[in-house]
């Protein structure tokens, strides 16, 4: 038992490629923007579902999807590290320090390209525009969200808080 104490204390002071401060691959950085993504388009694509169905105006479509973005964004991040058994307040601290940077970025840049995009706030569902004007803004979204996801993580923010849950 001593040994490892000892070990520990060896390694305390180096950080884990990734996980601290120091450099961060894109392919890393990419990886925490695309799991952002994933879960802000489920909500996104669900509250625009729900607002356009019920005749919404934009703006109340707009309130919607983003709640629903956020609501599943953190989700999946809450999900993991409750599986590898953190309780439900110490993941929703984890979830929230991970991706509350990352949504907000990606939903100002993804909301932002969809009222820039002429119509694509007022397409139905069944226009091509519609799902059109949602895949050029998340794309959008993507890549300006991956720097931003970068920075975070090699500076032991972001996404870098749930790597110890891996």
């Amino acid at each position: 038992m001593q040994h490892q104490h000892t070990d520990h204390h060896a390694h305390a002071g180096h950080e884990h490629h990734g996980h601290g401060r120091g450099p961060v691959s894109w392919a890393m950085a990419a990886k925490a923007t695309l799991h952002c993504l994933i879960g802000c388009a489920i909500g996104e694509v669900l509250g625009m579902i729900i607002g356009t169905a019920l005749g919404w105006h934009t703006a109340p479509t707009m309130v919607l999807a983003i709640a629903l973005a956020f609501l599943f964004g953190y989700s999946f991040t809450f999900y993991a590290v409750t599986k590898a058994g953190l309780s439900f307040k110490a993941a929703l601290g984890v979830a929230l320090a991970a991706d509350t940077v990352s949504i907000t970025v990606m939903e100002i840049v993804d909301n932002g390209m969809l009222l820039l995009i002429p119509g694509a706030m007022e397409a139905h569902l069944s226009d091509a525009l519609f799902w059109g004007a949602l895949a050029v803004a998340f794309a959008v979204a993507f890549v300006v969200t991956t720097p931003v996801n970068r920075w975070l993580i090699g500076r032991g923010k972001g996404h870098a808080v749930v790597h110890q849950y891996h």
